[in-house]
């Protein structure tokens, strides 16, 4: 480890032009973002597009109907109050966790320490050089995890790229001692089967147990073998990190064959992922209740023993869907809102050829009590605003904005910017603010965005994958209750109970 110190809806006409069914049928069929276990860590090439995606794109911008390359456009109820461009890790920026007057963020190469004593004017306390895709971060006390879900040649911080056909390599858990926000130590690891795309923490007491969520197996792989139909659960004492180790791997889906009983994919369901693990895990502990994003399924189930997860309810949606990846829960818990990663979040999807119910989120009711909880689907919410094909554009990281009485949420979608929606009537969605930026080009596919847009303490924070990190502040009757509500610590997949 190597310590660093340091107002309006648009509606765009934009993608009518693309020759029918040619762009949105090689998204369907292409594989969702994934583990890479080799090369490893390097961002994906940018991607040529058509000529006149390009010109349609420029059009677009000469006429209004995007912001110009770079620049920063917002609904009037949202200020854009500060911005921390990348420093010393340079890497694609990640997921984000918090801690009092702190943010902890999630690069590809490592994770960066954040000062939010003063919102508008944030500090960066510490960098850790730590690479290993895509490092999913969360915080609990004194110990910070890190995921690895990239095949290196050890466990260390200065490990490099390795194929996961080989034996030897590593992927799993990282543990870090943060009592010292300038000078995190690196004190853990523990190996989990196909690495950890990303993990949940469920903290109890004298433990933190991890969900650690991972898929894509392959019987070329030694420590990633089919069927890979569950998740692995990691139990870390708070007082001897070091002693972390796995202590189960619940079925999640259990069934007969080399693939286990989720979601076959295709050809059974074309355009939908096979399911062979899961992508994101969100657990609510005041209800004992966990929702799993499983590629090609979304699942409800209990947490009451958090060594023995039991799914009480699984549902599908083989026509809009095509990779289930995180779920948020409304705070009565009687919703859940699913997001579908179509095209892998490489992929412009927020146009008008994809349309409103692929790459959006998915709001389900939850009908029932305890073990006979059902979900039942009521609506798709999409941004209201496309984007060019020069944008990778789709539903992604998003929290609750707590405001009693209401469903309000914030939420990233890369390119697409940060958006701000209410689903207090499940069936009729609607965005109530916005912040986003122009392409990164016109002339080709570039990844970038906000990776993760979650509302902490009063202000919203993003994680832009290609810019850096952004503070945003929203002024709106409906949102500003929320002001009123101050956590001293946040991991976004371990919802609190905001109102106890």
């Amino acid at each position: 480890m190597i310590l660093l110190n340091v107002p309006r809806t648009r509606r765009r006409r934009l993608g009518v032009a693309a020759a029918a069914g040619g762009l949105l049928a090689a998204l369907l069929t292409a594989a969702p973002a994934a583990a890479t276990p080799d090369p490893g860590d390097a961002p994906p090439a940018s991607k040529e597009i058509s000529k006149s995606a390009q010109a349609e794109a420029r059009e677009a911008i000469a006429q209004g109907e995007i912001p110009a390359q770079d620049e920063v456009v917002h609904s009037d109820n949202i200020r854009h109050v500060a911005h921390v461009p990348k420093d010393a890790l340079t890497g694609f920026n990640s997921d984000l966790a918090f801690q009092g007057r702190y943010v902890f963020a999630g690069n590809y190469d490592g994770f960066t320490v954040y000062d939010i004593s003063n919102p508008k004017s944030p500090k960066t306390v510490s960098q850790v050089l730590c690479p290993g895709s895509q490092n999913d971060i969360s915080v609990s006390g004194d110990l910070l995890f890190l995921s690895t879900d990239s095949s290196r040649s050890d466990s260390s911080c200065n490990s490099t790229t390795q194929p996961a056909t080989e034996k030897s390599s590593w992927e799993g858990m990282k543990v870090f001692d943060i009592s010292d926000k300038r000078n995190p130590r690196y004190v853990a690891a523990v190996e989990t089967a196909c690495g950890s795309h990303t993990h949940t923490l469920v903290p109890e007491g004298k433990n933190v147990y991890v969900y650690v969520s991972s898929y894509s197996p392959n019987a070329a792989y030694p420590d990633c073998q089919p069927p890979h139909d569950g998740i692995s659960v990691i139990k870390v004492p708070r007082k001897a990190p070091h002693k972390a180790a796995v202590v189960g791997f619940p079925v999640l889906f259990p069934g007969e064959g080399p693939d286990g009983g989720g979601n076959p994919g295709g050809p059974t369901n074309p355009g939908v992922s096979k399911t062979t693990g899961c992508h994101d895990i969100t657990v609510l502990p005041s209800k004992d209740l966990a929702a799993g994003a499983c590629m090609g399924d979304g699942i409800l189930f209990s947490i009451k023993d958090p060594e023995r997860p039991k799914v009480i309810e699984r549902v599908q949606d083989n026509v809009n869907f095509a990779f289930w990846h995180s779920a948020t829960f409304n705070q009565k818990a009687n919703k859940v809102v699913f997001t579908d990663e179509l095209g892998g979040g490489g992929a412009a999807t927020c146009n008008a050829e994809v349309g409103p119910d692929r790459g959006a989120n998915g709001i389900y009711d939850v009908v029932g009590k305890g073990d006979k909880s059902r979900l039942v689907f009521r609506s798709y919410y999409k941004i209201p605003r496309h984007q060019a094909d020069t944008e990778n554009c789709v539903a992604h990281n998003g929290s609750l904005i707590p405001v009693k009485g209401k469903d309000l949420m914030v939420q990233a979608w890369y390119q697409g910017g940060v958006s701000v929606w209410d689903f207090t009537n499940s069936s009729k969605p609607k965005e109530i603010a916005y912040f986003e930026r122009g392409p990164l080009s016109t002339d080709q596919l570039v990844t970038g965005g906000s990776w993760s847009a979650y509302y902490y303490n009063g202000y919203i924070y993003s994680n832009d994958i290609a810019k850096g990190f952004d503070v945003l502040k929203i002024d709106d009757r409906r949102t500003d209750p929320a002001r009123g509500v101050h956590l001293r610590e946040l991991n976004v997949q371990t919802q609190p109970d905001y109102f106890d």
